[in-house]
């Protein structure tokens, strides 16, 4: 995917598939990326309400989802492509959505816990 106008075709597809609103995440809004577990399996995303800038995503790869404070780093959603180009289709997922990505392996999911953050 190359522009804005792309990612934001394929993120609808996405919400269509699993037929929810389909809610951008602007390329000036920040998420949460744990950046060292980058290359592992499964990605997990999960989003909350945006606030502050942010667009209430965060992303770790494999299976351990740290407690610890410096375990997400912010990163600017227009940068997402260069470290982790596979989640962007799901990144137009509304709040209370989550995705676990696995190889050919794909679950998308509503949790209505993640809007009472």
């Amino acid at each position: 995917m190359r522009n804005q106008q792309e990612i934001e075709k394929a993120q609808a597809k996405v919400c269509g598939r699993y037929k929810c609103e389909f809610v951008a995440s602007a390329p000036d809004s920040k998420l949460g990326i744990a950046l060292q577990t980058l290359g592992k399996l499964p990605i997990n995303g999960l989003r909350h309400l945006p606030e502050k800038g942010t667009n209430g995503w965060y992303v770790w790869c494999g299976t351990e989802l740290s407690q610890a404070s410096d375990f997400f780093s912010p990163l600017h959603a227009s940068h997402v492509g260069e470290c982790c180009a596979e989640i962007l289709p799901y990144l137009g997922l509304p709040p209370g959505f989550r995705f676990l990505l696995g190889g050919d392996h794909v679950e998308v999911w509503f949790d209505a816990k993640l809007l009472d953050v």
